[in-house]
């Protein structure tokens, strides 16, 4: 199986209120993304991480450690800040900062920023991050009309690894329920998967 997540933000505290995420604390927030990834990960399924794994995180190892499945990074902003602190290799089947791979028989191209234009970008799906569950920004209009372009973010996929056509239908709920011309629309939590109550 091949499941995609983002700016899972392991270690960051701020990140909390700055997205809006239900956790009491950053250590209930590690505690239950790593319970939500092995709940649905076996060791050979492969995982692509769009960046920002961690941030302000002391020791990323025992995190790594307990995370299963075959683990594939594409660098974000924020990861220069912990990827000197480990062995890259023994953690990861490769770490880039750009990717194009093929899933359930499609090409789908792989960075932690979001792309309007790519090669092939009529055929092939776009996987980014980055942007959390913000929908503020300026080009945030042309993202929400591209049927092809999805976001990995935590946020909009219960805080898990998903599947390809579980992204699909997380960003299509996402941006049904987000005018592309309001700012800083964020959706409550309790909406798309019935959760309850920067740096």
């Amino acid at each position: 199986m091949i499941y995609f997540i983002s700016d899972t933000h392991f270690g960051h505290a701020n990140i909390i209120k700055s997205c809006d995420r239900p956790f009491a604390s950053v250590e209930e927030m590690n505690e239950t993304m790593i319970e939500l990834w092995n709940a649905r990960v076996r060791n050979e399924d492969e995982v692509y991480i769009l960046g920002d794994m961690f941030f302000r995180c002391k020791d990323p190892e025992p995190i790594l450690k307990r995370l299963k499945g075959k683990k594939y990074l594409i660098i974000g902003n924020h990861d220069h800040t912990w990827l000197n602190k480990i062995p890259t290799e023994k953690y990861f089947e490769w770490v880039q900062n750009y990717a194009d791979v093929q899933v359930d028989g499609e090409w789908a191209v792989l960075s932690h920023y979001p792309m309007l234009s790519y090669r092939n970008d009529s055929k092939r799906y776009m996987i980014h991050g980055h942007l959390h569950n913000n929908c503020g920004a300026d080009f945030w209009p042309l993202l929400a009309k591209r049927d092809r372009i999805f976001n990995a973010g935590v946020e909009l996929n219960g805080y898990q690894p998903v599947t390809l056509p579980e992204l699909i239908d997380n960003n299509r709920v996402f941006k049904a329920f987000h005018s592309p011309f309001e700012e800083n629309n964020i959706t409550p939590l309790s909406e798309l998967f019935g959760i309850s109550d920067d740096e």
